[in-house]
């Protein structure tokens, strides 16, 4: 036998291996459920967001696009408008106000997505007479999640 232990029969080594297959696996949707407050939060602000749009009547044809360089939160459209949502949830005023935090960094964030966004689309899907940027600002009161206040702000930027 030589000098090289091996590893096939260990019990610790074998969780190790284990655990390790188990961490590279992608999580199931079940998983996917934030602990995270803040996140938690901003799911929620978005899905009363939707909510909200589907009322009014919008179609509702993308949530959390996600590319490279960031994420657009809803992508609608309004009669003959598509209409890129940027929402902000708070559940306080201490740090500004959800629509202050916007800033021009933000817009122009949301303005390169929607831009990428336009680029993968097929010629057919992207003629409409008007693209909108909106602003939703949603307050909840925290345990549980109640809306306080909405606020859709059309053509924010």
């Amino acid at each position: 036998m030589n000098n090289h232990e091996t590893h096939g029969n260990n019990p610790k080594i074998s969780a190790k291996k284990e655990t390790a297959t188990r961490a590279k696996q992608k999580p199931t949707s079940k998983q996917r459920v934030s602990t995270d407050p803040r996140k938690q939060l901003g799911d929620f602000g978005e899905r009363v967001a939707a909510d909200f749009l589907l009322h009014l009547g919008y179609r509702i044809i993308d949530r959390n696009w996600r590319r490279r360089g960031g994420e657009l939160d809803i992508i609608a459209i309004d009669r003959d408008a598509l209409v890129f949502v940027e929402v902000r949830t708070r559940s306080t005023r201490t740090f500004g106000t959800a629509e202050e935090s916007v800033d021009w960094r933000k817009q122009r964030q949301v303005r390169k997505m929607a831009s990428c966004y336009l680029h993968e689309r097929p010629a057919e899907d992207t003629i409409y007479r008007d693209i909108r940027f909106d602003v939703i600002t949603v307050y909840v009161d925290r345990n549980p999640f109640r809306v306080r206040d909405l606020y859709h702000l059309k053509h924010a930027f």
